[in-house]
């Protein structure tokens, strides 16, 4: 069940969020850290707060044009968790950052007229040479094609047509690129033919569906599908696009649950600006949902500090040298339900979010659900127990 703290959480030291638009924030700090509001102590340096405990000062880099407000952490009631946890409210100043923006997904950086490579993100491998786009366009939303009656007074024009790219087009959609294939993925790609869910017994009509996957030659992930004989459709949380830049080659590639963080992230956000829509239905190519999200607010920035390393810093009023300081990011703060939970509260909410259509569909493969969902509840177990449970949901943060 949701409302139950999972197991595997680990003993949170201090936990931070800052509200950018509300220049506010929450500080929890753990019991087995200091006892009593009057053992916790909060002062801004430069770009980083400082919080003194019994264990000693814990030091957090805050991200650039944010401040702590010198004498504003006024303790709070922590609730039902007063027993393990101190509360405390900030008040913060932000400033507008330059890099306040550089989050933004490949979607947003793609650009018509300019040389591009892209390459495989589990192995960095050169997939497709200096590719020259004349048109980067972006696709009609995921579920265009279930409200196209609205459009037609005649039967579905597109019934029997995919919207399929030029030779030198890029057809971006809300979590892949459409590409026609050239002489280059013959050396850097397979393709197979693979079965897409089970049959339903119940219905002899949906027969199984079969994808022709596109994997990396050189390391065997899939990258994306053949949707028809000259087109591939890339995954974003796939590959890795930069501009070509003579025979410069890519820096090397971020641990993959961090990629995959980080790419969600950025394009859950995209797509709520651009969409107005706060819930999303990550789902798999077959179209069955695998992880419902509610978007709570995107100005958060957080640092969770477990327990063990609350302390470790040296006591000479600097952090120690070989440990570096805890950093504050930006995320997202998200609602989230597995759509295999088994507790009666969570089936009612995926029964009612279907029945509704409510989430916005992002298809990714499988594995990367799997991997989307892993993050989630990596990240739901570094949260204190107050927070980690909203409602029959579950709480988690992606960083960008």
């Amino acid at each position: 069940m949701a409302n139950e703290v999972p197991a595997k959480t680990h003993g949170v030291g201090v936990f931070l969020e800052l509200r950018k638009r509300l220049q506010s924030g929450l500080l929890i700090v753990g019991k087995d850290v200091a006892q009593t509001p009057a053992d916790v102590a909060v002062t801004s340096g430069d770009s980083s707060l400082h919080i003194r405990t019994p264990r000693g000062v814990l030091y957090l880099t805050l991200p650039a044009g944010v401040a702590f407000e010198q004498g504003c952490c006024i303790p709070t009631p922590a609730g039902e968790s007063c027993g393990e946890e101190l509360h405390f409210r900030l008040r913060i100043s932000v400033e507008r950052s330059a890099d306040e923006d550089s989050s933004a997904s490949m979607m947003k950086t793609l650009r018509a007229k300019k040389a591009y490579c892209f390459y495989c993100q589990g192995c960095m491998t050169r997939l497709l040479e200096d590719r020259v786009f004349k048109r980067v366009l972006p696709l009609p939303n995921g579920n265009w094609n279930a409200i196209v009656d609205d459009w037609c007074c005649h039967p579905d024009p597109f019934a029997s047509k995919k919207l399929l790219p030029r030779a030198e087009d890029c057809l971006m959609g809300d979590s892949f690129v459409l590409l026609a294939r050239d002489g280059s993925c013959e050396q850097t790609l397979t393709e197979e033919v693979s079965p897409v869910g089970t049959e339903d017994s119940q219905d002899p009509k949906k027969p199984c569906r079969r994808l022709a996957l596109i994997s990396c030659a050189s390391c065997s992930s899939v990258l994306g599908e053949a949707v028809a004989p000259e087109t591939l459709k890339l995954y974003v949380t796939q590959v890795v696009v930069e501009p070509a830049v003579g025979d410069r080659k890519p820096e090397a590639s971020l641990n993959r649950s961090l990629f995959v963080e980080r790419t969600v992230a950025a394009r859950l956000l995209e797509l709520s600006n651009s969409l107005s829509t706060y819930h999303f239905s990550v789902q798999t190519p077959d179209g069955k949902a695998f992880l419902l999200l509610w978007l709570l607010n995107s100005d958060s920035i957080i640092a969770s500090v477990p327990e063990t390393r609350v302390g470790t810093e040296s006591s000479n009023g600097s952090p120690a040298l070989h440990s570096p300081s805890p950093r504050a990011a930006r995320a997202l703060k998200l609602l989230y339900i597995a759509c295999s939970d088994t507790g009666i509260q969570q089936r009612d909410i995926v029964t009612s979010w279907e029945v509704s259509v409510i989430g916005h569909p992002v298809v990714l493969p499988l594995k990367v659900c799997e991997e989307l969902l892993q993050v989630m509840d990596d990240s739901n177990s570094t949260l204190p127990a107050s927070m980690r449970c909203m409602r029959s949901y579950e709480v988690a943060y992606l960083r960008l």
